[in-house]
């Protein structure tokens, strides 16, 4: 006897079953490899040697080079406010929770607190064992601030209710216009909440157009892509070419401790990983290599941001987690700062002779938690921070800062590196922690059943996206 209430699907397995039929097969295209030229991670990698040749030969011409990477940084910056606005909006509007959206808030607030706190408290204890700065006996007469205020374009927050009420944009168009991305952030959660309050039927224009809107942005993502080996070039070559690679020995124990402490770091990440959401994060590195190499490249992780939002979307984090938790760790998972932040706070105080108790490299902490995440995307962000702990501290002088402007810029690569692959990490525990994380789609992706920028033809137009999903393909490059 037939149950008419069984799953046609079931019933006609089980009838093929019965009748030897064999079960229809789907097709898998097999993925097209492109020549290697062709490939965005070895464009950007001949572009990186190619830079740091330049600027090691021809410092001069090495910076003069900079318009090039800055020029890149711009091109992206030019939609990242817009398309963060949109990726989350059509993300909760999907979910169709508000709770779910607070859930997921307040589970990556408890991650990056937690990674932040343990990054900094590390740092400290790295630097207590390297004594990085010991015996540089510097004369704070010889210091002045002018080069410090140079470099800084902003002032630190005075405490966690400025930062807090920072968040708030007074104006959404102003948010965007300047590109304050946990303002833009802020307010798209408020718009993606009110289309769910008000019902997805009823605002079915508006997220048609923002879903529409949002695949414009994704073509107008490829072709910035396009020139992204120029970008890494010309930001490769001014580094070298206006630091060199001769103020490597002058830091080199600074340097020695910031980098050993981050593949320390990354090391904890890795076990992290796989613990908890079960990622084999080597090949989620492998996966995303032009990403890395990127952010490597242009020495910022903003470039890259959109990029690896698709490449955690299809390693099975859903739209929704990935759109919050990776702008929001932008701003408050920083962990290659914080490193570098605490390593460089006891560098400065050891160069002047302090050695500071655990008293005050408890306060230190306290500090550096408030202002690590208060200056993030503000110009010159490490050495507001660090004046501004210098200050509450008092231990030794804010001019005192500028001690680091020559291996500032040395830390770029640990920095990027760790931070990006933290927000990452993050992104997948998170997801994982609110039952949102697909395992198995993240298998597919490594073994390279998801469509990649690599494998995708760039004439090649996004298939019938009525609903544009956060796939490498809409925006190859």
């Amino acid at each position: 006897m037939c149950d008419s209430s069984r799953d046609p699907a079931v019933a006609l397995a089980q009838i093929g079953a019965l009748l030897k039929i064999p079960a229809p097969t789907v097709a898998v295209n097999p993925a097209v490899k492109k020549p290697l030229y062709k490939s965005l991670f070895f464009q950007i990698l001949v572009a990186v040697v190619l830079g740091i040749a330049i600027g090691y030969l021809w410092p001069s011409v090495g910076s003069a080079l900079r318009p090039l990477g800055d020029g890149f940084i711009q091109l992206i910056k030019m939609i990242i406010a817009p398309l963060i606005f949109l990726v989350i909006v059509t993300g909760i509007s999907a979910v169709g929770d508000v709770k779910s959206v607070g859930r997921v808030g307040v589970k990556a607030l408890i991650y990056f607190t937690a990674a932040t706190l343990f990054a900094l408290a590390f740092g400290l204890v790295v630097a207590n064992i390297v004594q990085p700065g010991a015996g540089l006996n510097i004369d704070p007469a010889s210091l002045s601030e002018d080069a410090v205020n140079a470099k800084t374009t902003a002032a630190p927050p005075k405490d966690a209710g400025q930062f807090l009420l920072g968040i708030i944009p007074t104006s959404v168009v102003g948010a965007f216009a300047s590109n304050t991305l946990l303002q833009v952030l802020c307010f798209a959660v408020f718009f993606g909440a009110a289309i769910v309050v008000v019902g997805r039927e009823k605002c079915k224009p508006v997220i048609d157009l923002m879903e529409t809107t949002l695949e414009l942005f994704f073509k107008i993502m490829s072709w910035v892509m396009r020139v992204a080996p120029v970008g890494a070039f010309g930001a490769m070559a001014f580094i070298i070419g206006q630091y060199g690679l001769s103020s490597l020995s002058t830091y080199a124990l600074l340097v020695a401790a910031c980098y050993g402490s981050a593949l320390v770091f990354i090391g904890l990440l890795f076990v992290v990983a796989w613990v908890y959401p079960r990622v084999p994060l080597w090949q989620f590195i492998k996966y995303s290599r032009e990403e890395f190499m990127l952010a490597l490249g242009t020495a910022s992780t903003e470039s890259v941001l959109p990029r690896i939002m698709t490449k955690l979307t299809n390693a099975g984090c859903s739209r929704a987690t990935t759109g919050l938790v990776v702008p929001t760790g932008y701003s408050f998972n920083l962990d290659g700062a914080a490193l570098y932040l605490s390593i460089s706070l006891l560098f400065l105080a050891q160069a002047f002779g302090h050695n500071l108790d655990l008293g005050q490299q408890l306060a230190a902490l306290g500090i550096l938690m408030l202002t690590s995440k208060g200056m993030a995307g503000v110009p010159g962000s490490a050495f507001l921070a660090l004046s501004a702990t210098a200050g509450a501290l008092g231990i030794f002088p804010v001019a005192g800062v500028a001690l680091l402007l020559g291996a500032d810029r040395l830390m770029d690569s640990m920095r990027v590196v760790v931070n990006l692959l933290g927000n990452c990490v993050a992104t997948f525990v998170v997801s994982k922690w609110e039952g949102q994380f697909d395992r198995e789609a993240m298998l597919a992706a490594f073994r390279g059943e998801d469509s990649t920028p690599e494998d995708t033809d760039p004439a090649a137009e996004p298939s019938a996206l009525k609903t544009p999903q956060l796939t490498s393909d809409t925006y190859s490059a």
